[in-house]
């Protein structure tokens, strides 16, 4: 059986972003689990933009946003932030 598409797409000015884990890892080449590590992940790949007149962002962009400006949602068992297109602070190329 398939899996089903869920398509979500943000409202007006707003920017839905799947956080990126960041490996730390040691000089020495030690893996260190993001378990160890309680904060939350502040930058994410855009998988959706909101039809807004103010978004800077497209869908695929890595971008750096604000540490506590965002809701999380849950779909299918991946977590997914929303965001206001004003939190995003930067794009990583």
């Amino acid at each position: 059986m398939a899996k089903k598409q869920i398509k979500i797409i943000p409202l007006g000015n707003r920017v839905l972003v799947e956080p990126v884990s960041l490996e730390k890892q040691t000089s020495s080449g030690i893996i260190i689990p993001d378990t160890i590590d309680k904060e939350k992940p502040e930058q994410g790949k855009v998988v959706a933009i909101g039809e807004g007149d103010e978004i800077n962002v497209k869908e695929g962009d890595v971008v750096v946003f604000s540490k506590y400006g965002y809701d999380e949602v849950k779909i299918e068992e991946t977590e997914y932030y929303i965001l206001e297109a004003e939190k995003v602070l930067a794009k990583i190329k």
